[in-house]
């Protein structure tokens, strides 16, 4: 296969694809180039279904090699493992807007595999992977409805910027990505500081222009080939079969629809199905395995036949009316902070927890390492929607769930300077009815103020619906249940404050939906993000003024970097000392920035203490009461200073004649002396006489001889002067 290359304008870059060259025994295989990135994108399925197969079962992954950016990875391996957060929030992100351009009956395992095989460390390059996939998929024999696009934009000092820099988004308003065909929007996430519903509908409005120039690049590549669909087994059920289960189920689903608490409906539709199997499962031998889910598309059909034409939902609640929401706060006593946000039949429990800059999340990505001074961790337990399963890691939908929380609370989290503190907050799911992940937000925001962190407002989070039917005008829902989401058109989740959204997330089930279903949404949505917002704060509306007993107090201070080494002491014996004798946590870094944790206040002030003694200068004149530590027939050695050590000769210990200080003093007396002398290389002489009344002035005293030069005295004279 001849090797076929276009490139064109994509925003303010240029933008290559290309096919023929790399990978060319997958059904479809592109590799995309934006500026040094350059992603290979493959498409594959099978030839045939699974026998007994009623879903279908697309795969995405998107994987980042760390060659790409000439680096090896760290571990004992040196290898790429299991994918990172990052990797699988970028699979969702592919995943999501190509998924519902796949025709309904075709139900053959596909797989999309994304590489990143060279990359520039300047920006992200999962859109690439959208547009790769789009297109690895148009020119392959795949059914697909596509082509789709993506880009991502910025709002950066009021401006709009296609495909921006990390640098740039350090200093965004707003990050969007956005994925949709020619005429609408399929995906949607974003993350801003309280941007307005206008200022977003403008850059969704603006990207969808560089979107637009994607797909003509699509176009262009596809042109060049004769493309011929492969022959599949669609996945057909029979005519006759449908009309029997609606004959058998209406009236039945009529009476359930009625039925408002969620598990008892759940009991008494599974009880309809194991009745229906039961009477047809002998005629209907062969089709048995689709009865419950031609009885679920029999139910999908009334529900939203309902809404469309009564306004009335599964619950019995008007299109744009929110469930019964309570909150409470501190209701886990020994966490830093908790808080209980219940919508319905969906519960999410925060706990908080406060820690120190050692506490950070450490991040290894192609561009380096960074750190992540707050996080926001979703469990979603099976007991949270009745079901058994095993107890396992973090799967995707979790990653996600509790990226799109963290990012939406992230606006308000206080600057380092301001709260020194790493936050984490864990989302426990107790019970689930749809939205989860916005009662994360709730849950979250409360979860902080009750901690005590100083964030200037509330965010709230709601998730919209739609039901769209081509005679009918589409209808929005507000706060939708898990069966109003498995059912519907959209997911349309936004988080935000009075000011505006600080987190984004829309998925859809249909070929993308307009912008002026957005714009209709979006105010929908900012009317019930202040009904809720209204409720949490009759909870608590400022952030408490004390932490929790139970939070660490902070002392931060600076001390001379160059002294870092005092501190430490050899193989980290003085700070370990200190950290025994305090019981606290004492962290410096490398500009000499020293933060003590202590729950108690009294050894946080010690340990600072001992830390300043011991990059404390000993200046001539000063009064210190030391502890001897050893004692010779010249004189004594005075600890000053933990680790500064002085001598107090002979002479200087009493204004009477004294032959062996083991007379007067023993290893361990605490004494008081002046600092008499520091000479050029810091060798110290104290004295304790200085400070005590002379009652016989007249008598001779001895003076310091010889002793002297070993310490540096050369210039010693015999009068003493």
């Amino acid at each position: 296969m001849e090797e076929k290359i276009v490139s064109g304008p994509y925003g303010r870059f240029n933008l290559e694809i290309s096919t023929g060259k790399l990978a060319k025994q997958a059904n479809g295989s592109v590799v995309v180039k934006l500026n040094e990135n350059i992603l290979l994108v493959t498409s594959v399925a099978s030839k045939m279904k699974k026998e007994g197969q009623d879903f279908f079962p697309l795969t995405v992954d998107y994987r980042e090699k760390y060659f790409a950016t000439g680096k090896i990875p760290g571990g004992f391996f040196k290898r790429e493992g299991k994918p990172r957060d990052r990797e699988i929030l970028a699979s969702r992100l592919i995943d999501r807007p190509i998924r519902p351009l796949f025709p309904d009956d075709f139900i053959n395992e596909t797989q999309i595999i994304a590489t990143l095989f060279s990359a520039d460390g300047k920006m992200d390059t999962d859109v690439l992977g959208v547009i790769g996939a789009s297109a690895s998929l148009m020119i392959s024999d795949i059914p697909f409805k596509g082509p789709v696009g993506a880009c991502r934009v910025a709002l950066v000092d009021g401006q709009l910027i296609d495909s921006p820099t990390f640098e740039e988004l350090g200093d965004a308003d707003l990050e969007l990505v956005l994925a949709g065909t020619e005429t609408t929007v399929t995906t949607i996430e974003a993350s801003a500081n309280e941007v307005s519903e206008e200022d977003m509908l403008k850059a969704i409005e603006f990207g969808h222009k560089i979107i637009r120039q994607s797909i003509e690049l699509q176009k262009k590549l596809i042109s060049q080939f004769e493309i011929k669909k492969m022959e599949y087994e669609p996945f057909v059920i029979p005519q006759e079969l449908k009309d029997k289960i609606k004959e058998l189920t209406t009236e039945r689903l009529k009476v359930l629809n009625n039925i408002f608490e969620k598990q008892k409906r759940n009991q008494e539709f599974d009880k309809l199905v194991k009745e229906v199997v039961d009477k047809l499962k002998d005629e209907y031998e062969d089709c048995v395995g689709l009865i419950p889910s031609l009885i679920e598309d029999n139910r999908k059909e009334m529900i939203r036949e309902r809404i469309i034409k009564e306004g009335i939902r599964l619950d019995g609640r008007k299109v744009n009316e929110i469930r019964k929401i309570t909150c409470e706060v501190g209701i886990m006593p020994r966490t830093h902070g908790s808080a209980l946000f219940t919508r319905g039949e969906t519960q999410s429990l925060a706990c908080l927890t406060l820690g120190t800059a050692s506490d950070e999340q450490v991040i290894e990505d192609l561009e380096g390492e960074s750190k992540k001074s707050f996080m926001l961790h979703y469990n979603f337990p099976p007991f949270s929607v009745g079901e058994v399963s095993p107890l396992r890691g973090p799967g995707r939908r979790e990653i996600g769930h509790g990226f799109l929380a963290e990012k939406s609370l992230q606006a308000v989290i206080p600057s380092e300077e301001i709260f020194p503190y790493t936050i984490r907050i864990v989302s426990e799911i107790l019970e689930s009815n749809g939205s989860s992940s916005m009662a994360s937000v709730c849950s979250g925001s409360l979860s902080l103020m009750d901690a005590g962190v100083p964030i200037k407002c509330h965010v709230a989070g709601i998730a919209m619906g739609l039901i769209v039917e081509k005679e009918n005008e589409p209808v929005i829902l507000s706060d939708i249940m898990g069966e109003e989401d498995h059912y519907g058109d959209m997911d349309f989740k936004v988080a935000g404050t009075r000011e505006g959204i600080t987190g984004l997330q829309l998925d859809t089930k249909i070929e993308g939906i307009s912008i002026d279903i957005l714009r209709k949404g979006f105010y929908q949505a900012k009317e019930g993000r202040e009904f809720i917002l209204n409720i949490m704060e009759k909870t608590i509306s400022k952030p408490r003024e004390q932490l929790s007993q139970y939070a660490p107090r902070l002392i931060q201070f600076t001390i001379d970097k160059d002294k870092i080494g005092l501190v430490i002491g050899p193989g980290g014996k003085m700070i370990r000392s200190i950290i025994e004798k305090t019981g606290v946590k004492v962290e410096i870094d490398d500009t000499g920035k020293v933060t003590i944790a202590s729950t108690d206040l009294a050894s946080g002030d010690e340990a600072k203490r001992m830390i300043e003694s011991l990059v404390k200068d000993i200046e001539m004149g000063e009064i210190y009461e030391g502890k001897v530590t050893k004692i010779t027939n010249f004189g004594a050695f005075i600890e000053l200073l933990p680790g500064k050590e002085a001598l107090m000769h002979i002479s200087q210990f009493s204004h009477e004649r004294v032959n062996d200080l083991n007379e007067h003093l023993k290893v361990g007396d605490k004494v008081s002396v002046k600092v008499i002398n520091v000479d050029d290389n810091g060798k110290v002489n104290v004295s304790r006489k200085v400070l005590i009344q002379n009652d016989n002035p007249n008598q001779n005293e001895v003076q310091p001889r010889h002793h002297y030069r070993k310490f540096g005295r050369k210039d010693y004279k015999k009068d003493g002067s």
